[in-house]
């Protein structure tokens, strides 16, 4: 495998997606979820948690206004903690106080982010109008000295990157920088991205490895591949040097998240290891498992990959694959689902993947995709391609309704509705999609990975276009001076015949690099040339290309069972089905109660039919199987009674996609079945 090979993301203005499937998800995000958000930044959906974000915004602009007005005789506000979700007592008169969670700023900095992508592909002069607006809010909110995070603002600054651990400072940051480059990428307009110049030449200030600065580092990662996409916009190499100061500053001893908190270290174990939940127990070259809360993780590892790359540090991405094959290998749901438990939000032990009790975060999902992005601008590699493929298409857009007004956080791969609402260790499982969140972070997160999509399915070097999803798309890659036109039509998820023309307009040496999904047991190419090569789970085409060339691809999407492994305790003597990317499930609506009570007959052949949920044409799986049959009278003798071989008849079951369940109401899922 090639390492180094420094790809990067096609930008999205060299991108017009055109794909079936995606451009709807795009279009809905555009049209509806973009939208709803804002109103719900501005806490103006009904029935909703409120966010207070932007109102904080203003109302730390208020103060800077009062600061400017009275000068030296502006009296800063005493820090008071009022805790992660303090309410006003009065809703309509709330007064100058901070309210939400302390990271209740990046809600702000995502919605501009997927706004910023979203006006790359749709040029919107009323969305823009309302975003210029916003940014002024929030510019209004920055300090003299570039600070601009409201829940200090607000509080007083007193306290300033006093609590890393807990108080998301340096996340707030980071969120707002990814933001602020993406409107800036997509408008021109540089406002808000001067604005996160000005707070990370501040964090700059405060931060690193001379003499009197602070040798702290977020206790939730995000800054460091912020940090990352910042030196690659300004070229500025101090922000790639903080990045690399906070990876290597992390885990270090003595840990700083005790010298901050020193109450915490108990007697006794002043030397052991702790912090895994901010993946902080190790420095993060001899880290080799994935732990802790599961967002903060991927986020870390993101940024981890990002400098390994940018400093071709050995070490660093040696780690970065170990941890990579730990989630993978061990610690993944089928869906690319991760973190399995909701104590914490945090990925459990090697193989502890209970499917009622999952959590699988859809932010989690999201991060695993930035992780599988960036490992494959290291060295393409189609087994992070083939992850981030599943993982979008299963355990990401199921955390969005197909309406795109309502969320899921959590993603379990089987519900029984009951059992939420009455067992307390399933309470953080919904059976249907929330309006909001307080702690409203998957939906934004969401909105600005399918606004960005482009840039996960094609990434670039000087000669080559490696297309690692199959999405329709219209785009140009500059090559030797020359630019190299390229459509491609692809028909997936429900169909894996690809198309894909070429003109070169006289450019030497291009190349495509094209994924040889894993779901699929062979493929045919036609138009390759006569020496395609296969190379990590690329096929490599490069031919002496003529005025307009066509590669036709067709990749056979099967209907597959799938198990895991024994050591997965829960799925043993159960199977799971899938058809090319898809993962399917059993839902209530289409297969009565009481999915338990169901098997399927491993033996006989599946089928598909066309389908439709609530309006979304998919492709749906039958397969003959089983239904145990009540016996009244063994059910008279008591909870327990010898075993006797069960009453069965045969049924068809149908499976629809992961992604779709709970568009119909209420009801049961379930996505690992029994088989016979």
């Amino acid at each position: 495998m090639e390492r180094w090979a420094n790809t990067a993301p096609l930008s999205l203005r060299q991108i017009q997606v055109t794909d079936t499937f995606w451009k709807k998800e795009m279009e809905l995000v555009r049209t509806e979820v973009i939208p709803y958000q804002w109103e719900a930044l501005n806490d103006r959906v009904e029935g909703a948690a409120p966010s207070f974000c932007m109102r904080n915004f203003k109302v730390a602009g208020k103060m800077n206004r009062e600061r400017q007005r009275l000068g030296q005789a502006y009296v800063e506000p005493a820090y008071t903690f009022r805790g992660f979700e303090a309410l006003p007592e009065d809703p309509e008169n709330p007064g100058d106080h901070f309210y939400g969670f302390v990271f209740q700023d990046s809600d702000f900095s995502k919605w501009i982010e997927a706004v910023g992508y979203s006006l790359t592909q749709h040029p919107d002069p009323a969305l823009e109008a309302v975003a210029d607006q916003a940014i002024d809010v929030v510019c209004a909110a920055q300090q003299p000295d570039g600070y601009l995070d409201t829940y200090y603002i607000i509080n007083g600054r007193d306290k300033t990157f006093s609590n890393l651990r807990d108080h998301h400072e340096l996340y707030c940051f980071g969120h707002l920088v990814e933001g602020a480059v993406a409107y800036y990428q997509a408008t021109g307009k540089d406002k808000l991205l001067q604005a996160a110049v000005r707070f990370a030449d501040y964090v700059g200030s405060c931060f690193g490895p001379e003499e009197g600065k602070c040798k702290g580092y977020p206790g939730h990662e995000i800054a460091e591949m912020a940090l990352v996409r910042l030196y690659e916009t300004t070229g500025e190499k101090k922000y790639l040097e903080l990045s690399r100061f906070f990876v290597d500053q992390r885990g270090t001893r003595p840990y700083y998240f005790d010298l901050e908190h020193p109450e915490s270290v108990k007697k006794g174990e002043e030397n052991a290891l702790r912090h895994f939940y901010h993946q902080a127990h190790l420095p993060v070259r001899q880290q080799e498992e994935a732990v802790g809360h599961a967002v903060r993780a991927v986020y870390l590892y993101s940024g981890m990959a990002d400098v390994a790359r940018l400093t071709e540090d050995a070490g660093l991405y040696a780690a970065c694959q170990k941890l990579w094959d730990n989630i993978v290998e061990k610690k993944m749901y089928l869906t690319g689902g991760i973190g399995a438990t909701h104590m914490g939000e945090a990925f459990s032990f090697a193989y502890d993947l209970p499917n009622d009790t999952a959590y699988a975060e859809t932010c989690a999902s999201i991060g695993l995709v930035f992780f599988a992005r960036r490992m494959l601008q290291i060295a393409p590699d189609a087994r992070y391609a083939n992850v981030m493929e599943r993982a979008l298409y299963n355990g990401i857009l199921s955390g969005m309704a197909l309406d795109g007004r309502n969320f899921f956080y959590v993603n379990p791969l089987e519900v029984e509705p009951a059992a939420c609402r009455q067992d307390a260790r399933k309470a953080h499982v919904k059976p249907v999609r929330q309006k909001w969140f307080g702690c409203a972070c998957c939906p934004p997160n969401l909105a600005r990975l399918i606004s960005s999509i482009g840039s996960y399915a094609f990434t670039e070097n000087e000669d080559t276009l490696f297309v690692h999803l199959y999405m329709g798309s219209v785009l140009t890659k500059k090559t030797g001076g020359k630019d190299v036109d390229i459509c491609v039509e692809s028909a997936f998820p429900w169909n894996g015949e690809v198309r894909i023309r070429v003109r070169a307009n006289g450019a030497k040496g291009f190349k495509l690099a094209l994924r040889l999904p894993d779901w699929c047991d062979s493929y045919a190419v036609e138009g390759a040339g006569e020496n395609p090569c296969e190379k990590d789970g690329y096929l490599y085409v490069q031919k002496e290309w003529g005025e307009e060339d066509t590669i036709s691809l067709s990749f056979p999407m099967e209907v597959k069972l799938v198990e895991a492994a024994p050591r997965v305790r829960e799925d043993i003597g159960r199977i799971a089905v899938t058809r090319g990317p898809i993962v399917y499930c059993l839902e209530e609506a289409d297969n009565g109660k009481d999915l338990h009570l169901l098997s399927l007959d491993g033996a006989a052949a599946p089928a598909v039919e066309d389908f439709c949920v609530c309006g979304e044409p998919v492709k749906a799986v039958l397969c003959p199987g089983y239904r145990r049959v009540a016996d009244e009278a063994a059910e008279k003798e008591g909870l327990y009674r010898p075993y006797r071989p069960a009453r069965k008849e045969a049924v068809m079951l149908r499976f629809i996609p992961y992604y779709t369940w709970a568009n119909r109401g209420e009801n049961e899922m379930q996505v690992w079945t029994r088989v016979e």
